[in-house]
């Protein structure tokens, strides 16, 4: 229950990003529901249904007006709603394994953040991208700190992170500026700065296909594991 919710809330800040991921989640419950609906568990299901679809609606509706240039902000209340409607569908309905699954992206989200929330880096109070105001494009966010605050932790973290396509580090004497490790970061340093929009159009097909390996695992790979 507390990640599904911070889970959704650490996005959170781009117009669209927060309700466009959990509608995607959402519809994933939902056809996860209708698959098993002719199984022993059915009535887990239908409640799950009964629901993620006016969840589903809901948050169309959001979405319509959250959607840039955003009229609405949708802020923690909608974040902590979707956040706990989902722990909820996965507890109650007996599925929280394949719960997880559908949510890919924001684990592999909170493992990228770790050596920031655990403090092995210097963690910002925010960690949004930054915009550019003449271009109208977003960057990434980074932080700098000086090389006399690291552990021996952070200074794994550093080396690691380049070499593995995750962060942008530069060095200027001392000082070591860092580009923030969150899953939007990652898609700007491979796409170079983007419109807004465009970004969050970016994350939202990540989790349509993440959706879509979800599926796959839970249908077809699992039967190499269990008989039934």
């Amino acid at each position: 229950a507390v990640f599904c919710t911070n889970a959704i809330n650490i996005l959170a800040g781009v117009n669209g990003v927060e309700c466009g991921q959990s509608i995607v989640i959402a519809v994933s419950i939902l056809i996860n529901s209708l698959l098993n609906l002719d199984t022993d568990c059915w009535s887990d299901h239908m409640f799950c249904l009964y629901l993620v679809c006016p969840f589903i609606g809901v948050s169309c509706a959001v979405l319509y007006y959250n959607w840039y240039p955003s009229r609405v902000f949708v802020g923690d209340t909608f974040c902590y709603f979707a956040g706990m409607t989902f722990a909820v569908l996965g507890i109650l309905g007996h599925f929280s394994k394949t719960m997880m699954l559908f949510f890919i992206p924001q684990i592999f989200n909170f493992v990228l953040s770790v050596p920031q929330l655990f403090r092995m880096l210097p963690c910002p109070r925010h960690r949004l991208p930054r915009l550019h105001p003449k271009e109208d494009k977003l960057v990434m966010s980074t932080v700098k700190f000086k090389d006399s605050d690291l552990n021996i932790f952070g200074r794994v973290c550093l080396v690691l992170l380049p070499l593995l396509g995750l962060s942008k580090v530069t060095y200027d004497d001392e000082d070591i500026t860092i580009s923030n490790l969150t899953i939007l970061n990652v898609i700007l340093r491979a796409t170079g700065d983007t419109h807004e929009r465009t970004l969050t159009i970016y994350l939202l097909t990540i989790q349509v296909l993440c959706s879509c390996v979800a599926f796959l695992i839970r249908y077809q790979v699992v039967h190499l594991f269990y008989d039934d």
